[in-house]
């Protein structure tokens, strides 16, 4: 649609990774007529953090909003293939449901316990094990400082770039305009946002800006005057080998931020750290893996001692430093029509379906209907009330 030369759309996104492209998907699947706009810079998305992602997918959380958020994610990724088909060829993401194991020391048997309830109550498939259990269970892990551990079986994981590609090739069949440009400013009026401007000079109009940026979702924000509490978290991803064998594995993770999952003949996984520098930095750190890694693996499963790592890619988290929860809704009282899809903290492509069919929902209806996020919303950060996880992020 073209107004006084300029092309006009319902919404623009900002963004083309997972949350966009789902943010988009949600607004054609609702309302066809709907004239959507997704702006990436990057359609190869060289430093993208969506084909970066481990790609685990899971319940484990203690915030209703967070498990209901995957309860609604989850199902949609195992129908990718008959949901994403275009022209009756599926989209295969390697959904593997291999389930998720927290597992805690005596300190923390408190906060997964609490959260074991909540997850129970919202009907998570979900078994408590104690360490006799758990050493049953898995037989080659070393228990003996761990006092209890919770098994999800319905989780599990995808290829994040195949899931990518996949939202991308059916939003593009659904005529979303996908755009490969840059935002480099915004066109505000008062308490409204009324278009987007590229690098390449063209000029979008649009009656809802969705900023799904990711990392750089605070540049964006920036444009039109707001200050997010998000801000790029460099983090590695390890491909890593066994020489000896060890039974089937789930996604395991544990209170020090270790994390990783079987992929192919070997395992994919790191130990993100927050006291990481907050910068966009790739830099690809090879002692990492070596000095931190590797130790909490081999403590963990004494067939880690003969492991070697054959890849380590970097990525960024859109850290939310205020909660490290995504921010989903508008900006309240400001700019109603600029709404946030930022801040996921490493839990994007994981809570991208439900995020997009939320924020569909809000610019399409004016309300969550499906899944209540007010409090994960604006609010909260306006009034520096954080809203964490507890135990296990």
């Amino acid at each position: 649609m073209s107004v006084n030369g300029q092309e006009s759309f319902d919404v623009v996104v900002v963004g083309g990774g997972a949350i966009g492209m789902a943010v988009a998907y949600y607004l054609k699947s609702m309302s066809a007529g709907c004239h959507v706009a997704v702006v990436e810079r990057d359609s190869a998305y060289t430093l993208a953090s969506t084909p970066r992602a481990s790609g685990g997918v899971r319940r484990l959380f203690a915030l209703p909003e967070n498990i209901e958020l995957s309860n609604f994610s989850i199902p949609v990724y195992e129908q990718f293939p008959e949901l994403m088909a275009v022209n009756g060829e599926k989209a295969n993401i390697s959904f593997r449901k291999g389930g998720y194991l927290f597992i805690v020391p005596t300190a923390d048997v408190g906060n997964l316990k609490r959260n074991y309830e909540t997850q129970k109550k919202l009907g998570v498939n979900v078994d408590f094990l104690e360490p006799d259990g758990l050493k049953k269970r898995f037989p080659s892990m070393t228990t003996g400082d761990l006092a209890a551990a919770v098994h999800s079986l319905d989780d599990g994981w995808m290829d994040p770039y195949a899931a990518l590609m996949a939202f991308r090739k059916k939003v593009r069949s659904l005529d979303v305009a996908l755009i490969q440009d840059e935002v480099v400013s915004i066109e505000r009026e008062g308490a409204l946002v009324r278009g987007v401007t590229l690098t390449s000079g063209k000029k979008l109009k649009a009656a809802n800006i969705v900023n799904a940026a990711g990392a750089w979702s605070p540049l964006v924000s920036q444009m039109v005057g707001q200050t997010i509490p998000v801000t790029p978290l460099r983090r590695f991803e390890h491909y890593f080998e066994c020489e000896e064998q060890i039974e089937p594995l789930p996604y395991v993770k544990d209170v020090n931020r270790l994390a990783f999952r079987p992929e192919g003949k070997g395992y994919t996984g790191g130990v993100p750290t927050l006291a990481e520098p907050r910068a966009y930095n790739f830099e690809v750190n090879h002692e990492y893996f070596d000095s931190v890694v590797w130790p909490a693996l081999a403590h963990r499963f004494p067939q880690f001692e003969k492991t070697k790592c054959k890849n380590t890619m970097s990525g960024l988290y859109d850290q939310n430093d205020l909660d490290g929860n995504p921010i989903i809704g508008p900006w309240e009282g400001q700019c109603e029509n600029f709404y946030l899809a930022t801040g996921f903290s490493g839990h994007g492509l994981m809570h991208a379906p439900a995020t997009g069919h939320a924020i569909a929902e809000l610019i399409l209806r004016r309300r969550f209907e499906t899944l209540d996020l007010t409090r994960l919303g604006w609010k909260r950060v306006e009034n520096n009330t954080p809203y964490p996880e507890q135990g296990i992020i």
